[in-house]
């Protein structure tokens, strides 16, 4: 008894068996499928093998905090240095704790001819105040210090009269929002800044002494 052939399955897309063509070229475009979707797979499992690595790195790796690598600048002892090229002491603020400094030179040789000891501080509450002494300065370098606006009114601080410039309404008066500038001996003097009223006081405040050690202090420029 011979044994049955069994027919060739009918491919339901072709109402037909197929011929040894298309079983070739289906089993080759199956193969291909499967390895592009192998290829796609590691693709996928390469970029996610990526990610968590510089997810470790970021984590692994010890990050300083950028503000704690600029020290605060000591600018009594840059003072000090400093003292005797000028006709009048160069004023160090003595100030609360709490209070920082963030730079502190003496500016010599400058475009306007005017020589400057120039303090700049951080207020307790992260705001901004600078101290400029300038030496035998003109109205002219007081109004660029002050970024060229108009005296609001006066203050009198611990026996000090200032001149008072403020400029917080303005959008574009930068790091002069509010002023104050007052004169005595060969020195005027501005503290300028983004501060509240209070610091300004406070700054003011630990600089009427040596202000009244130059001579009478009279409010603005010479």
């Amino acid at each position: 008894m011979s044994a049955k052939i069994k027919p060739p399955a009918v491919v339901a897309e072709l109402g037909r068996p197929e011929t040894p063509e298309e079983t070739a070229a289906r089993k080759a475009q199956n193969s291909a499928n499967h390895r592009n979707r192998q290829t796609v797979n590691n693709l996928v499992y390469s970029l996610i093998a990526t990610v968590a690595l510089v997810a470790v790195i970021v984590l692994i790796v010890p990050r300083g905090n950028p503000t704690s690598t600029a020290p605060a600048v000591d600018y009594a002892a840059v003072a000090q240095q400093a003292q005797g090229s000028e006709p009048d002491r160069l004023l160090v603020p003595r100030l609360p704790s709490g209070w920082t400094s963030n730079s502190a030179e003496l500016r010599t040789k400058t475009t306007d001819g005017v020589d400057a000891w120039y303090i700049g501080l951080l207020t307790p509450k992260g705001q901004y105040i600078g101290v400029t002494q300038g030496f035998n300065a003109n109205d002219s370098w007081v109004s660029d210090q002050v970024n060229r606006t108009r005296i609001a009114g006066t203050r009198e601080i611990d026996g000090v009269k200032w001149d008072v410039y403020d400029n917080r309404a303005s959008s574009d008066a930068g790091n002069v929002k509010y002023a104050l500038v007052t004169s005595a001996g060969k020195s005027t003097v501005v503290v300028f800044g983004t501060a509240e009223d209070a610091e300004f006081t406070t700054v003011a405040s630990s600089l009427a002494d040596q202000l009244h050690s130059l001579g009478s202090p009279t409010p603005g420029g010479k």
